[in-house]
C-alpha cells in the first residue's frame, strides 16, 4: 500500500455530555450521520481492494488491541452491564478469537467460493468461459446486543465478519453500555488505522434516531441486529421497505425448547432437571438460548427442580429497560389462567431470583401465542405431556427457533422424529446437551427461522458468518490480466477453487 492511500483517523464524537441523549452518548446528527456513510462509501472499493491477507492483518491488529485494554474494557463492561468480572473477561476473549478465526478465514480463501468453468461448446448448452466470487456488499450499519457487550456488540461478531469480507462498518452504539462502546470504538479505529485500513472503514454512531436513518441511508448496504422482535421488526420493515431494499440479519427472538423423552427422565431425570435449571438461570437467563420451555413426560418428579430454582440467588438485569420487560412478561406468563407458579422469583438489591412455572400439553398448544411469546429473563416453563406421540403436535405451534434440544436414549422410538422436528424449525438440533454457549467454530449456525432471525439461510455466528456481507459476480470471457488474481490461471493466491465442476482445490 502505498503513503498516499487515506487512513482511519478517529471516530464520530459520541462523548457523552450533560443533557445529552437517554443513551449516555451525544445523539449523532443527521449531517453527522451522512458524513459518516460518505466516509465509509468511499473507503469500501478501497478495502474491498486489499489483499485478504492485509485485512487478515487488520483483524488480529483489533484483536490485538481489545486484549491489550482488557484491564481498560472489563470494568467498564461489569459497571454497565452488570456482569462479573469472569464473565466480562471471558466473553472479551471469545471476542477477540472471533476476530482471529476470521483473520484464519481470509487467509485459507475458501470464503470466496471461487469456481472457474473454462469455455466448452459441448457443453449441455454452449459454455463461453466464465468465472465466479464473492464480493463485498458495501457498508454494513450493526446493532449491538445489550446482553452481550463485547461479543454482539461494538467490535461483535457482525462487525468482525463484515470486516472480514472487505465491507466498512458503521456500529450503532448501544444504550446499555455506551461508555464501552466509545472505549471500543476508539481502540477499533486506531487499529485498523495502524494497519493501514482507509479512512472510514469503521465508525460509531449514536441515538435512537440515528440508528433509523441509518437503515434507510441510500448508501447502507446491509444492516446486523442482535435485540428484540419488536425492535428488530421495525427496522426490517424500513430495510426492505426502502426504494432499494437491502439485506437485514436480525436476531430477535426464541425460546429454545426442550423435549425430554420418558426413556430419558426414567434413566437420568434428576440430571437432566438439574441440567436445565442450571442453563436456564445462566446469565440471569438473559441468553438469546436460553431455554425457556422445556417437555417433561406427566408425572415426573420435580421437587427437586423446585427446590434448585428457590435456592439460586438473584441477580441483576442488564438495565431497567430489560428489567421492565420481564417483569411485563413475568406477569402475563404467571397470570395466565392455563399456567401454575411452582416458583415465584422475587425482586431485590441483588436484582431478580428465579421464577418457574407449568402447564400441560393441551394448554400450551391451545394458548401458545402466549405461553411459548419469549422471557426475556429468569423465568421458565415446564410443560408435562401424557404420550410422547403427542409431542410431534407441539410442532404446528413452535414458531422459528435458534436452537431445539432433545433428552432421550439412542433406542428411543421417539428420538428421529423429535430431531426431525427440531430440524424443521430451528437452525441448531442439541442432542443430551444444553443450548446455552454458542461454539465459535466453522460448523455452527446460530439462526432459525422467523422470528428467531429474519435471514434462516445464514449464521450470525461461525466462520460462515461472513457470507452475509458478500454476493457473487460472474466474470465472462474477460481477459487474464484483468480478472480478480483469485480466478486467474495459475491461481496466483492458492485460493481453493472448484473447477469445471470439481471440487474445490488449491
Amino acid at each position: 500500500m502505498t503513503t498516499e492511500t487515506p487512513r482511519v483517523t478517529s471516530a464520530p464524537d459520541v462523548a457523552a455530555s450533560p443533557g445529552a441523549a437517554a443513551e449516555g452518548l451525544r445523539e449523532t446528527t443527521p449531517e453527522e450521520l451522512d458524513a459518516v456513510l460518505e466516509r465509509a462509501a468511499a473507503a469500501a472499493p478501497l478495502y474491498a481492494a486489499l489483499p485478504a491477507a492485509e485485512r487478515a492483518r487488520a483483524l488480529r491488529a483489533v484483536a490485538d488491541a481489545l486484549d491489550g485494554a482488557a484491564d481498560r474494557l472489563v470494568p467498564v463492561a461489569m459497571a454497565e452491564a452488570h456482569y462479573p468480572e469472569a464473565r466480562c473477561r471471558g466473553e472479551l476473549g471469545r471476542t477477540t478469537f472471533q476476530l482471529r478465526l476470521f483473520a484464519d478465514v481470509l487467509e485459507e480463501g475458501e470464503y470466496l467460493e471461487a469456481m472457474i468453468d473454462p469455455a466448452d461448446p459441448d457443453w449441455g448448452t454452449p459454455r463461453p468461459d466464465v468465472r465466479r466470487l464473492l464480493v463485498p456488499l458495501g457498508p454494513v450499519v450493526v446493532f449491538g446486543a445489550s446482553n452481550f457487550p463485547f461479543a454482539f456488540s461494538t467490535a461483535g461478531g457482525d462487525t468482525a465478519s463484515a470486516l472480514a469480507a472487505g465491507c466498512p462498518v458503521v456500529v450503532k452504539a448501544h444504550p446499555g453500555h455506551p461508555e464501552l462502546a466509545r472505549l471500543t470504538a476508539e481502540l477499533v479505529v486506531a487499529a485498523l488505522a495502524d494497519a493501514g485500513a482507509p479512512e472510514g472503514v469503521f465508525a460509531l454512531v449514536s441515538g435512537f434516531e440515528a440508528g433509523k436513518r441509518a437503515v434507510t441511508h441510500p448508501l447502507t448496504r446491509a444492516v446486523g441486529f442482535t435485540g428484540s422482535i419488536p425492535g428488530g421488526r421495525a427496522l426490517y420493515d424500513l430495510a426492505v421497505s426502502r426504494p432499494e431494499p437491502i439485506p437485514f440479519y436480525g436476531e430477535l427472538g426464541s425460546v429454545n425448547p426442550v423435549f425430554v423423552t420418558r426413556a430419558a427422565m426414567s434413566a437420568r431425570g434428576g440430571e437432566v432437571l438439574e441440567g436445565y435449571a442450571g442453563s436456564a438461570t445462566m446469565g440471569s437467563g438473559q441468553f438469546c438460548t436460553k431455554p425457556g420451555v422445556v417437555f417433561v413426560p406427566e408425572g415426573a418428579e420435580l421437587d427437586a427442580l423446585v427446590a434448585d430454582f428457590e435456592g439460586r440467588a438473584a441477580a441483576p438485569l442488564l438495565n431497567d429497560r430489560v428489567g421492565e420487560g420481564f417483569v411485563r412478561g413475568l406477569d402475563a406468563l404467571s397470570g395466565h389462567p392455563a399456567t401454575e407458579v411452582l416458583v415465584r422469583g422475587r425482586e431485590s438489591a441483588e436484582g431478580w431470583s428465579p421464577s418457574l412455572l407449568r402447564t400441560d400439553l393441551d394448554s400450551l398448544l391451545e394458548y401458545s401465542e402466549d405461553l411459548l411469546a419469549e422471557c426475556f429473563g429468569p423465568a421458565t416453563l415446564v410443560v408435562s405431556y401424557p404420550d410422547e406421540r403427542r409431542l410431534l403436535e407441539v410442532g404446528g405451534v413452535l414458531h422459528g427457533q435458534l436452537t431445539v434440544t432433545v433428552h432421550g436414549e439412542e433406542g428411543d422410538p421417539m428420538a428421529p422424529a423429535l430431531l426431525a422436528l427440531g430440524a424443521s424449525v430451528a437452525g441448531r438440533v442439541i442432542w443430551n446437551g444444553w443450548p446455552t454457549g454458542v461454539a465459535v467454530t466453522h460448523a455452527m449456525t446460530h439462526g432459525g427461522p422467523y422470528p428467531a432471525t429474519t435471514a434462516p439461510l445464514h449464521t450470525s455466528v461461525g466462520s460462515t458468518a461472513i457470507r452475509r456481507f458478500l454476493r457473487p459476480v460472474t466474470y465472462q470471457s474477460v481477459p487474464q490480466p484483468l480478472l480478480p488474481p483469485e480466478l486467474r490461471d495459475g491461481n496466483p493466491l492458492a485460493v481453493p477453487r472448484r473447477v469445471n465442476g470439481g471440487l474445490p482445490s488449491e
